[in-house]
């Protein structure tokens, strides 16, 4: 603790009796209260300043206080939760549900990215190869046609017949060749 830190405490800053009570960051005003209960407000800006009394000392107690629960104050169930409060039930508007609607979206765009980046092979038990004498190649990094066809013992030429759309200078991981059977 610094030495002059007394200073700067409520205690001795402000008169006796006076108690801060609250802060307005939208006017940057600090609100006091005396020891009668009037209530005080300070100057915009400053945390101690000349301060212009802002309400009497209540009178009466307020009719609103008797509709305050103090819940703390309220019996525990035996699990040793406090009962929640009550209250009308929350209703979902549209302003609300505009506020989240950033976090979905990047959440949307995430997963996106994330099926889009990382393709994920088909389980599926079907030939995707439409005849009946040709077998399912799935094309690795690294792989050109010709060293598929060499490795499979076919011909170029016969890799490209059986192989109509595919772009032998464009192989990308992941495409699927149809490769002739020998048999």
């Amino acid at each position: 603790m610094g030495r002059w830190t007394q200073y700067d405490e409520d205690a001795y800053r402000l008169p006796e009796g006076m108690e801060r009570i609250g802060y307005d960051a939208d006017s940057q005003t600090y609100t006091f209260r005396d020891a009668d209960g009037s209530i005080w407000k300070g100057v915009e800006g400053a945390e101690y300043s000349e301060m212009t009394r802002v309400s009497d000392a209540p009178s009466a107690p307020d009719a609103d206080a008797e509709n305050d629960v103090d819940l703390e104050a309220l019996p525990r169930r035996a699990d040793g939760y406090q009962p929640l409060a009550h209250q009308s039930p929350v209703s979902i508007t549209p302003a609300s549900l505009r506020s989240l609607f950033p976090f979905f979206l990047i959440i949307g765009v995430v997963l996106l990215l994330f099926f889009r980046l990382f393709p994920f092979p088909t389980s599926s038990s079907s030939n995707p190869c439409p005849k009946p004498d040709t077998s399912a190649y799935w094309a690795r990094p690294g792989d050109t046609c010709w060293d598929i066809a060499v490795q499979h013992g076919v011909t170029l030429e016969e890799l490209e017949q059986a192989n109509p759309g595919v772009n032998c200078e464009r192989l990308m991981p992941g495409n699927t060749l149809c490769l002739p059977v020998k048999d």
